[in-house]
């Protein structure tokens, strides 16, 4: 048997978040929000619903569709409800789990759920007698947004998914998973205060809370490094990118998500794309994706998935499937 991914879902806060919006925010002419990033809008959760809340509304559908006991969580997030305990364990508790099984929280930022999904792979082969694992990414940027810098705050909207992974036929499942990080260059995308460099009771001067990233480095360092990692999970699969039905990409942007697409030389029909209507969901934007294209198409036996992603660290992952 092998490991697979049995079943998806995502979830969106319903608040919906326009160019006009940004436009006032930032002083961004709306068709420059559009010109540069290809986003339309986003989604923001609500004041009080954290990305706790955001996880458990993904993964709740996946509970009441499973036919078997789950057996461990896995939580990709850089937006935690706060910095200890782990957000998954806070999942764990909201969903009202019956067995005090693992839950923990992976922080690989947008690549999260990539760098999630090959634990949660790795944690059923080595536990022979587990079920099932829920691999989830959620994550809240709303929280962390400078709503003054238009450079960030034009692309990114809050959402969570989850995949729940079981074992599979032989032929099924997860084929390959490439993952990379490279922390020269973790200046590019960060969250500077809060830690230990910058804490927050001042003791080192005031901590910057907000998101930075250096965007126009972050797509050159994307296109330099994610035709590697997607080269070697397609050669472990035994596949070319010519064999692949359907693309998964992170959706940093709506412009950046073609412009790998060109660089990995896949075809353009193959790539779902959700950052016009989600915008950058961080690390649940895979499997979110994945959810809101099976709405229009369903998922075919023996179709072949690639899924890839580029995130701060600076990360990247990839990953061959068989549905």
């Amino acid at each position: 048997m092998n490991i697979g991914i049995r079943d998806v879902s995502g979830y969106v806060p319903s608040t919906v978040i326009d160019n006009d919006t940004v436009a006032r925010w930032t002083g961004a002419d709306e068709q420059w929000i559009v010109d540069r990033t290809g986003v339309h809008e986003r989604r923001y959760a609500l004041t009080d619903e954290n990305t706790s809340a955001l996880a458990a509304s993904a993964i709740q559908p996946l509970l009441e569709r499973a036919e078997c006991p789950v057996d461990a969580l896995v939580l990709a997030t850089s937006t935690p409800d706060q910095p200890q305990p782990a957000t998954a364990a806070m999942v764990q508790a909201l969903l009202g789990f019956e067995r005090p099984v693992p839950a923990f929280d992976v922080n690989a930022v947008c690549s999260g759920f990539l760098y999630a999904l090959d634990l949660g792979r790795c944690l059923l082969t080595t536990h022979h007698d587990w079920t099932a694992v829920i691999v989830a990414g959620a994550d809240k940027y709303s929280s962390i947004m400078n709503t003054r810098d238009r450079r960030t705050v034009s692309l990114f909207g809050d959402g969570a998914s989850a995949a729940l992974l079981t074992r599979v036929p032989d032929d099924r499942g997860i084929r390959s998973v490439s993952l990379m990080a490279d922390g020269n260059a973790a200046d590019l995308v960060r969250v500077p205060g809060g830690g230990c460099r910058q804490p927050t009771d001042g003791s080192k001067g005031s901590p910057t809370n907000h998101f930075e990233m250096d965007g126009r480095a972050v797509l050159e360092w994307s296109l330099k490094n994610l035709p590697r990692v997607v080269e070697s999970a397609l050669a472990e699969a035994d596949l070319s990118a010519a064999d692949i039905d359907r693309v998964f990409l992170h959706q940093g942007n709506a412009l950046m998500v073609r412009r790998l697409a060109e660089e990995l030389g896949v075809d353009h029909s193959h790539v779902a794309l959700t950052a016009p209507r989600f915008g950058n969901t961080a690390s649940a934007s895979i499997p979110l994706t994945m959810s809101h294209d099976r709405q229009y198409r369903d998922f075919a036996p023996n179709e072949k998935f690639l899924l890839a992603s580029v995130g701060g660290g600076m990360t990247a992952g990839a990953a061959v499937i068989t549905w």
